[in-house]
């Protein structure tokens, strides 16, 4: 019998090295972030998402027990399910998901109404609530190339979706992009790669590399050795942040997605329990002012 590694990953944000909340940067040596070498495809663990109604909620299926159906859950809003985040590489922003009045950057679309918006080289973003998001590169004729399950694949884009919505996310990272051909052209010649072939852990480390090409993306292509200069920035009101640290943008990724997997009011809770152990409801009126903003912003527009 060998050696036998279990899969290791955190449970919780006290496990997560975080900036000092003061906002000073001590630097008092190296500290360890979190590393998911040992996690497969983040979607490769995820059931199947059940069937979705146009407005991206569900479809309202029986419960199995007294006949009734289920209620159907809210449509999807990004705003009140996703984490409104930054990513610094040391003092540059790399990346910036920021629902700021006016900004329609992340509205979502049926995969129909999608397709007329995708131009070959495009990054595409499938979400749903409680759903790691499938990034995919849209390669023209209706068509997307996409890391799923351990393998990528060529696939029509209303397929891929699954019955998601879904967006154009070309903006998110701030690299500068290959052109377009170059990005198609990386995306087709991993068609069929699968399992130990791949070098990317996710769909959407998959897709950005694609587009910018950039070894960051790639399994082990930083060395996690000292001090952390990843920073990822959660925000948590209009006044409030929280900065969490990692060693690589793949392991800082792998944290991202599972944010936006479990939710912006888990998150919320997970920091609160971290920051105020001893303030237990802080979560729940951080969250309740959070969701009557964005009320109140949807009320307004």
């Amino acid at each position: 019998m060998g050696n036998q590694v279990e899969k290791l990953t955190h449970l919780s944000y006290k496990e997560v090295p975080t900036a000092d909340p003061t906002g000073v940067d001590r630097d008092d040596g190296p500290r360890i972030g979190v590393s998911y070498i040992f996690s497969n495809d983040d979607e490769d663990m995820e059931p199947q998402p059940p069937p979705q109604g146009p407005d991206g909620g569900g479809g309202g299926l029986p419960d199995g027990g007294d006949g009734l159906p289920l209620p159907s859950p809210q449509p999807y809003d990004p705003r009140l399910h996703e984490v409104e985040c930054s990513v610094f590489y040391r003092d540059e922003c790399i990346y910036q998901k920021s629902f700021a009045p006016g900004s329609a950057a992340l509205s979502t679309y049926t995969p129909e109404n999608l397709l007329n918006k995708c131009r070959p080289g495009d990054l595409v973003e499938f979400v749903s609530q409680a759903q790691y998001p499938h990034w995919a590169v849209y390669v023209g004729n209706f068509q997307v190339v996409h890391l799923h399950r351990l393998e990528v694949s060529n696939s029509f884009l209303t397929d891929a979706s699954q019955g998601r919505r879904g967006r154009v996310v070309n903006e998110l990272y701030r690299y500068k992009p290959l052109s377009p051909s170059a990005v198609v052209r990386n995306a087709l010649a991993h068609v069929g790669a699968k399992e130990r072939e791949l070098s990317w852990r996710n769909s959407e480390s998959f897709a950005a590399w694609c587009r910018y090409g950039k070894r960051e993306f790639k399994i082990g292509g930083e060395l996690r050795i000292g001090k952390q200069p990843y920073r990822l920035q959660i925000q948590l009101s209009a006044q409030r942040s929280h900065t969490l640290e990692f060693q690589s943008l793949e392991d800082l990724i792998m944290e991202k997605r599972r944010n936006d997997q479990i939710g912006r009011t888990a998150v919320l809770q997970e920091l609160a329990t971290h920051l105020h152990p001893a303030e237990p409801d802080v979560s729940d009126s951080d969250a309740a002012r959070w969701f009557a903003d964005r009320r109140a912003e949807s009320g307004a527009v």
